[in-house]
């Protein structure tokens, strides 16, 4: 009797009992997603306190990152419009603000293999969505990117009645451009969309750098050569003059099948004026959903995972 009523015990304890989550399921990705945006004041606060800890005890401080945009433009607008016998009234907005949106791709990429690895002390003692280091990151190179924006701004400024004329060229015999108006307004949608990736991307490159830390030094080898392959220093026209005016994909296959260059294109054609072209807009939005896709499922087979790789 005493032996079946334990039995009976047993049984009505296993029934009643809570079922153990799975860790690997989508509700808990997407509520590490949603938790994550909810703790905005941690994530912000982290962001803005590696600005100031980069620059702690200098006398500039965060202007140090627009100080040396602005030089890294001039010096390589002053070298490249001579090259390519290019108005320097626009081929330095042109440089300057292809250099401003690949620093935040850069930074994405770079940064972004880094982002768990770098914050393996708080992972293990903070009990914090991963998220959180994903925005905390992205967060850091939003403040980065606003702070190169002001030489933006001192450029446009300064070489306005070129940009704003209709019809003027990036370098001679180059494709007229309508200039710049209020077209430029659609650099704001264009950086969402480029923050969206960049999103993912530093959610994928930085769980898939915990478990193989040889990542990280596999997309600094590559990003050295996206650089030159991505047109920031040079432009298009110099492509379209070799091939001719009516050259297809197949002829610009080197900036065709360089996602970089249609998510430079979203941001960089309506600052300056550019012609902008809508394949470059639905290029990202798919890139965006592909690489949101393949993150998810790795955020949903691997989180539980990251805080021992770590």
């Amino acid at each position: 009797m005493h032996a079946t009523s334990t039995v009976d015990a047993a049984d009505e304890s296993a029934a009643t009992a809570k079922p153990t989550p799975d860790r690997r399921s989508w509700e808990r990705a997407f509520a590490d997603l949603r938790d994550g945006f909810t703790q905005r004041e941690l994530w912000s606060h982290l962001g803005w306190q590696d600005i100031k800890q980069r620059y702690r005890r200098s006398v500039l401080g965060p202007l140090w990152i627009t100080l040396s945009m602005g030089v890294t433009a001039l010096g390589l607008g002053l070298l490249y419009s001579q090259l390519f016998d290019a108005s320097i009234g626009t081929f330095l907005p042109y440089i300057t603000t292809g250099f401003i949106v690949w620093q935040f791709m850069l930074g994405s990429l770079t940064e972004g293999t880094n982002t768990f690895i770098a914050n393996e002390g708080l992972i293990k003692h903070l009990p914090a969505p991963l998220s959180v280091y994903v925005l905390r990151t992205l967060w850091r190179q939003t403040i980065l990117f606003a702070h190169n924006m002001i030489i933006y701004f001192i450029v446009v400024t300064i070489f306005w009645g070129s940009l704003t004329k209709s019809g003027y060229v990036l370098t001679d015999a180059g494709i007229p451009q309508p200039g710049l108006g209020w077209s430029a307004l659609l650099a704001i949608p264009g950086f969402a969309m480029l923050a969206l990736n960049a999103g993912w991307v530093i959610l994928l490159l930085g769980i898939v750098s915990t478990r193989f830390r040889d990542i990280p030094q596999v997309i600094t080898s590559l990003i050295n050569l996206m650089f030159f392959m991505t047109p920031i220093v040079w432009t298009t026209d110099i492509l379209k003059s070799k091939f001719g005016e009516s050259a297809g994909w197949r002829d610009l296959w080197v900036v065709e099948l360089n996602p970089l260059y249609h998510f430079l294109q979203i941001v960089r054609a309506p600052l300056i004026g550019n012609e902008q072209s809508w394949h470059h807009w639905v290029i990202v939005a798919g890139i965006a959903v592909v690489g949101w896709s393949l993150a998810l499922v790795v955020l949903r087979n691997y989180r539980s995972r990251v805080s021992y790789w770590v």
